[in-house]
Parts: C-alpha cells; structure tokens; sequence
C-alpha cells in the first residue's frame, strides 16, 4: 500500500507539504504540482480515516432501513443519496430486517466510524439515538415515527393514505372490505389498520376482527394473510403496503378471484395484469430527498434547535393501469 511517505519522498518534499496540498492548504506552486504528479503516478489513496479523524466529521453518511429489497426503500434510497452525493457525501446503505438487534449494532457502527450523520427508518418504536447525538451527530429518522423530540423526522401520513385507499373501495360499491396490515408492533401498520376500522365505521360497513390481518410486511405475510381471510368472505381488500399487496394479488390470481385491491405504495409493474387495482403512492423519493435534507442542514449547522416533523403528503389514488 503507498503511504503518505512514500509520495513526500517520490516528489522531493516533506510528508506535511503532501499533507498541506491533499486537505486543500495553499504551498508553493511548483511544490503542488509535484505532490499531484506523485499522487497520480503512485495511484495514491488518502487515508480518509485518519483525516475524519482529524475533522472530527467523516464524509460518509449512513442510511439504515428496514429491507432493502422492498422497492419502497430502494426508491427512497435513492432519493437520499442524490442529494447527498451532490453535497459531497458518500452514502453506505444498511439493512435491519425489521430486527431490533441489528439496528442497535449498526448504529454502533455508525457511531464507532465518527459518521456525519444518519437517516434511520427505525425497526422499532424503542429507537435510542441519543449516544449518537452525544458525540455531536445528525441523525433523520424516516417513515416510521419515534418519540424522539431532539431529532428531524420524515413521516407518511398513515391514517390519510389508508382512508384514502379505503374510501375509494367504498366508492366502488365495495362493502366488506378486508385489511391487511403489517406487524402489531409496527407503528405504521397499526396507524393504518385503525383508520380502514374508522373509515368503515364511518361509512356503517362491517370492520370486524376476522376482516383484519396483521402480518409480516413482505410478500409470504401478503399471502398468508389473504388466504385465512377466505372464511370471511370479503369482497374487496386493502393491503397497507407494496409488497403485503403483491402476497394478496398472487393469491386472488391463483385463486381466479375478481375480489377488489387496494394497495398503499407502489408495485412493481410487472407484479400483475390486472390493471383496476387501486393504488396510493406514498412518495418514497420524495421522502428521501426530504430526510437528506434535513440532514445535510444539520450537519451544516445551518439548522438549529428542536427536531422538526415533516408529513409527507398524500397524493390521489390511482389505478394500476393507469400507472403504467
């Protein structure tokens, strides 16, 4: 590995001229170019630790989410790291599976590597952010909301985009209209359950127990659950996220069921033919662009104070067809 050493000594100057010229210190002209040339013939890499270290900043900015391979997250993601990018920042991506240990871990990490900061879409409702913002860190959690005053928050709005969904259903002349939610102990999915049983109140239709399912927020959850509600007989579902929604969608298709679908999130496009599926999208770049900004504001100290709460606005419901 070429050391600091050993591009002083291939450009004739001393290892704290090289050390000047890397962290954009002014030297004497003829000294820099010749730092450059050694830096590019020796195929140099600056210890980017040792300079964090130095900083007391690192350049890198973590974003930690619950699964990565729901398209929610990976749009988000995306979003995040434009801005970042832009700014200057490099952007590593970790995955909890929904796991409260791994979370704790990774936020370990990113305290122990003296990160600028870090977007979280927390596993869990018990979050603690608080060693990381004893050493001076920025933190954004993103899309499930914490109890956590001190720091920026980016949120869905939860009940709007189940009513929404539910509502459009109702307007179709649907009447017993299941609800497929994720996990009890996510607060999203229990946000969103409770507004499709105000919704249907509202609305006199029925909203027992044995029309809600809670399960986990993936495909196989999506599945399960669609097919213990076959007791129930309902005419229509609402699944409270992207990938619950393509589990129910391959089971009514199996099943050759014409059962009206509600979805909140995105599919895939490639997920169906059925083009009258409901869906709202939950602005997950959008999302992301905001939980970046917020960051990069902190760790700019161009913002100050109390931790700020942005909910994310939500937009008509759509019909699959018309989406793609």
């Amino acid at each position: 590995m070429v050391t600091i050493h050993d591009v002083a000594r291939h450009a004739g100057v001393s290892v704290a001229t090289v050390s000047r010229v890397l962290n954009g210190t002014t030297v004497r002209p003829e000294h820099a170019e010749a730092v450059r040339l050694a830096v590019e013939e020796l195929s140099y890499l600056p210890n980017r630790s040792a300079r964090s270290l130095r900083r007391q900043l690192s350049e890198v900015i973590g974003l930690i989410v619950p699964d990565i391979e729901n398209p929610f997250f990976t749009t988000l993601a995306r979003g995040v790291e434009d801005l970042t990018w832009q700014a200057g920042h490099s952007l590593v991506l970790c995955n909890t599976d929904d796991d409260p240990a791994k979370e704790r871990s990774y936020l370990k990490i990113a305290a122990s590597e003296n990160m600028a900061g870090v977007i979280v879409a927390p596993a869990s409702e018990s979050l603690d952010v608080v060693p990381l913002l004893g050493r001076g860190m920025s933190v954004v959690v993103v899309d499930r909301a914490v109890d956590a005053e001190a720091v920026d928050q980016v949120v869905v709005d939860n009940e709007a985009a189940a009513r929404t969904a539910t509502q459009a259903l109702i307007d179709q002349g649907y009447e017993r209209i299941a609800c497929v939610t994720g996990p009890r102990a996510t607060v999203t999915a229990r946000l969103r359950a409770q507004s499709w049983r105000e919704t249907m109140e509202a609305a006199g239709l029925p909203c027992s127990d044995d029309l809600l399912k809670f399960a986990n927020f993936r495909v196989d959850g999506g599945q399960e659950a669609m097919r213990s509600l076959c007791a129930a007989r309902p005419d229509a579902v609402l699944a409270t996220n992207n990938l619950v929604g393509v589990g129910v969608l391959k089971e009514l298709e199996a099943a050759g069921d014409g059962i009206g679908l509600a979805v909140l999130g995105a599919l895939p496009f490639a997920t169906t033919v059925r083009r009258d599926v409901l869906v709202v999208p939950l602005g997950a770049k959008e999302m992301g662009e905001t939980a970046a900004r917020f960051l990069l504001e902190r760790i700019a100290r161009t913002v100050t104070g109390p931790g700020r709460l942005h909910v994310q606005p939500v937009p008509a419901v759509r019909r699959l067809g018309d989406l793609v």
